[in-house]
């Protein structure tokens, strides 16, 4: 028994204590997080869904991607959950601005007058 009876072991009280953000992640556990927001990411790709959190969006998410979900949630911090899920739409709107922008005719920065300016995700 762990912790007033609670955790049946020490890693589930610190898996708890992870996911609370009472503790910080190792490089271990991270990486677990990082894999499991990959999977579920690929899921809500697989059925076209950027907004998991709200409509339609979130309906489809929890039907198709709920396996995936709650890995992801099992998996992370409650805070990196909703960090990821909120990056993710705003990633999809920055894309699509720029994008926008292109189609416009807007140049990167002026990078062409600049010269040799290193750019990023050049």
């Amino acid at each position: 028994m762990g912790l007033f009876g609670f955790f049946s072991s020490s890693d589930e009280q610190r898996k708890q204590e992870v996911r609370t953000g009472a503790r910080a992640p190792d490089r271990t556990e991270r990486k677990q997080c990082w894999d499991a927001r990959d999977e579920f990411y690929r899921c809500l790709d697989k059925h076209d869904v950027i907004d998991s959190t709200k409509g339609d969006g979130k309906k489809i998410a929890e039907k198709q991607c709920g396996k995936e979900n709650r890995g992801f949630e099992d998996n992370c911090a409650a805070a990196w959950v909703n960090y990821f899920k909120r990056y993710r739409v705003a990633e999809h709107q920055k894309k699509e601005a720029y994008e926008k922008l292109e189609r416009e005719g807007a140049d990167s920065l002026g990078a062409k007058e600049l010269g040799n300016v290193p750019r990023k995700n050049a």
